[in-house]
């Protein structure tokens, strides 16, 4: 006769909690089997015959009946286990962390994990784990636009921003800059076209076939751009362009933002603009050519045309640019929104 188990008592509650358990579609089977293991207890069944029915052993058996007498359902649960004692200190980590945070030597500029773990005496996946915590990446650099040294950077700033949010009557303004060394580059085999699965694939050799430089306007109110192929970047050319800004715009007053390039402040530009009233010059503050929404557009061209072009000479180069400037200019041109006020601005304090 088998051995008789030790009799357990449940309440209604904790019957009917263990029936839901012993016949769930969902819950882990571990849990099932605890249930089971306490509803054949409770149906006096001896400890050999709950060895048969479950498949495991006496001491399993016995373990999960000893919780449930002691805590009940609660007891059925995994209890909270320590895991494996670390084999490295709160120091250890400090080590990683200050390790990270220090430039590196013997002519490195960044970090990676595995030299942070050779230094410091650590497996690669625990410098992983440490600098994940601390939420440290010192193989990643970003860059932020620094503090202008420019002493009238706040009113410069306000002057600018004051004519995008709240432009003047009966007036134009116009964003102006140059771009340039933009490279015509020919690729040494035929580009193979998009596919399903891939993308379109150039060589990663090329020929160079010049250089083309680019003067540009926006108008802010209506997004129009004007362009103009320069063959240097220099006032004689920057002249010529406001020449052509003054004829395109006749009878108004034109507001005409620049960088501090010094191209735009050479003498002949600043002799003729003394005799053009209708004509204001604001410049942007030191290291805050971003305020220019010309830049905006230059990103644009950047990104729908230079990028991935294929051009065997700076004639072809330049006539795609200003035909990519006319179909700009019929079909996407809008005001861009500016949201940025001045508020919380970068100033020198």
């Amino acid at each position: 006769m088998g051995r008789l188990s030790q009799p357990i008592n449940a309440s209604e509650v904790q019957r009917n909690e263990l029936l839901m358990m012993s016949r769930s579609h969902k819950l882990e089977q571990r849990y099932v089997l605890r249930a089971n293991i306490i509803l054949f207890s409770l149906e006096g069944k001896s400890l050999d015959e709950i060895m048969a029915l479950t498949g495991v052993t006496r001491m399993i058996v016995n373990k999960w009946r000893k919780r449930f007498r002691e805590f009940g359902l609660d007891g059925l649960k995994d209890a909270a286990r320590s895991g494996k004692p670390s084999t490295f200190t709160a120091v250890d980590e400090a080590r990683v962390i200050q390790k990270a945070c220090e430039n590196p030597s013997k002519g490195y500029t960044n970090w990676s994990q595995r030299r942070i773990a050779k230094s410091v005496g650590m497996s690669q996946s625990k410098v992983h784990q440490v600098l994940k915590k601390a939420a440290l990446k010192p193989h990643k650099v970003e860059y932020w636009c620094g503090k202008s040294p420019d002493p009238e950077f706040e009113s410069k700033m306000l002057s600018i921003v004051g004519l995008y949010m709240n432009p003047p009557e009966n007036a134009i303004v116009l964003c102006v800059d140059e771009k340039t060394q933009l490279q015509a580059l020919d690729r040494r085999q035929p580009e193979l076209p998009l596919r399903s699965g891939n993308p379109r694939r150039q060589t990663t050799t090329y020929k160079r076939n010049g250089t083309v430089s680019l003067i540009a306007s926006l108008a802010v109110h209506n997004g129009q751009i004007i362009g103009k192929q320069i063959d240097a970047n220099n006032s004689v050319n920057f002249l010529s362009f406001l020449k052509l800004l003054d004829k395109s715009y006749r009878n108004t007053t034109l507001h005409i933002i620049v960088d501090n390039y010094h191209t735009h402040k050479n003498v002949i530009v600043q002799e003729w603009l003394s005799k053009k009233r209708k004509i204001n010059i604001h410049y942007t503050p030191t290291y805050a050519s971003w305020l220019n929404q010309i830049e905006i557009w230059f990103n644009m061209l950047q990104k729908d045309v230079i990028k991935g072009g294929i051009w065997t000479s700076t004639k072809q180069m330049t006539a795609q640019i200003l035909e990519y400037i006319t179909t700009y200019n019929k079909e996407r041109a809008k005001p861009f929104q500016w949201t940025y006020t001045g508020k919380d601005s970068i100033l020198i304090k």
